[in-house]
């Protein structure tokens, strides 16, 4: 069986706790490269998963020649990794946010589709069984044009955002580094970029809505330097409204579980998606349709986009539930609410 040479530019906390361990479950993974920042973390990152060759630059991987790479460096770095990458042949796999800027996330989808390569954005609850069943419900009847969407999310972020602690489910080897998460250079902001992305990731997905204008209110307790709660209005193409909420619950909080639903309501019809309590409900003109589904059944993980990345590697047909286009969308509409938080005003695409 021919092998799909992996490289990996930014090999930080999440890609160690999640990516890697995720690419390893695959035989027919070849470890070609890694770099980050960092030579001890690096070299023991080479010996564990047996990379061939691991750098402190980012070039010195593409150089190496690889069929698939997975970009999981700061947010502010993703648009030049990610573009050298596809350009240089690669199918690329790139964590949230895509990028911080719509510009750059735009040129991205552009470059892909100029160098026939895939793009999949690391939003892995769109690959979750409960997910992908919404979204068949959604395609195949839907609820007609939307006029109305709401949307929260709450997860265990507080600590990380104030620089007070970490996130639950990071690597022990690798705990994610401050700036990463609090410097706006790199980051783009805080909760909005760190978590509203995925629940942007997928109401989006599920309605194909677009984000026209947006009012939004952040704020930042505990001296943090990033905001640790958003509360945004939105209009969308087409003249629908809606909001999203997000907020850095406790350590703790949760039990482990991300609060995320999304209620969407057109005018044949609502959506429901629930993962905290794992419930999909569907109901269009008259016809009610509920998923039956386990307890833990929208608990995070992030195998999804690693599987299907791999999958275009292997040149094998797969549904990307997660193409660029989604993760130039998602930047769009956190561009438009920090633009509003720093204006004070209601800001447009």
């Amino acid at each position: 069986m021919a092998k799909i040479r992996v490289g990996v530019i930014g090999a930080g906390s999440w890609a160690m706790a999640s990516h890697l361990p995720n690419l390893a479950k695959h035989g027919d993974v070849e470890f070609v490269g890694v770099a980050r920042k960092g030579k001890d973390l690096l070299e023991k990152i080479k010996r564990e998963y047996g990379f061939k060759m691991a750098s402190q630059d980012y070039r010195d991987v593409l150089n190496e020649g690889v069929d698939v790479c997975i970009v999981g460096s700061p947010s502010g770095l993703h648009h030049e990794h990610s573009k050298a990458a596809l350009e240089a042949g690669a199918h690329v796999m790139c964590e949230k946010p895509v990028t911080i800027t719509s510009v750059d996330a735009w040129d991205l989808v552009e470059t892909a589709n100029r160098e026939r390569k895939h793009l999949v954005i690391s939003f892995g609850w769109n690959y979750f069984h409960m997910v992908t069943e919404a979204k068949r419900l959604m395609d195949e009847i839907g609820i007609g044009n939307l006029e109305h969407m709401t949307v929260h999310m709450s997860s265990q972020t507080r600590e990380l955002l104030s620089n007070t602690g970490s996130y639950p489910d990071a690597s022990p080897d690798a705990l994610p580094e401050p700036g990463t998460w609090t410097n706006p250079g790199l980051s783009g902001g805080g909760y909005g970029q760190a978590q509203l992305t995925h629940a942007l990731g997928l109401s989006l997905w599920l309605t194909g809505a677009r984000v026209d204008s947006g009012f939004a209110l952040m704020s930042a307790p505990m001296n943090a330097p990033v905001e640790l709660h958003d509360a945004i209005s939105y209009r969308f193409d087409g003249g629908a409204i809606g909001v999203l909420s997000g907020g850095s619950a406790h350590l703790g909080a949760h039990k482990g579980i991300h609060a995320v639903e999304v209620r969407a309501i057109g005018d044949k019809g609502q959506i429901l998606v629930d993962l905290e309590r794992a419930a999909v409900w569907h109901f269009s003109e008259g016809k009610e349709t509920k998923l039956e589904l386990n307890d833990d059944a929208g608990v995070y993980h992030c195998a999804g986009p690693i599987d299907a990345i791999l999958s275009a590697g292997r040149g094998e047909a797969f549904t990307n539930e997660s193409p660029g286009e989604l993760g130039a969308r998602t930047v769009e509409a956190l561009e438009v609410a920090y633009k509003s938080a720093a204006s004070g005003k209601l800001e447009r695409r």
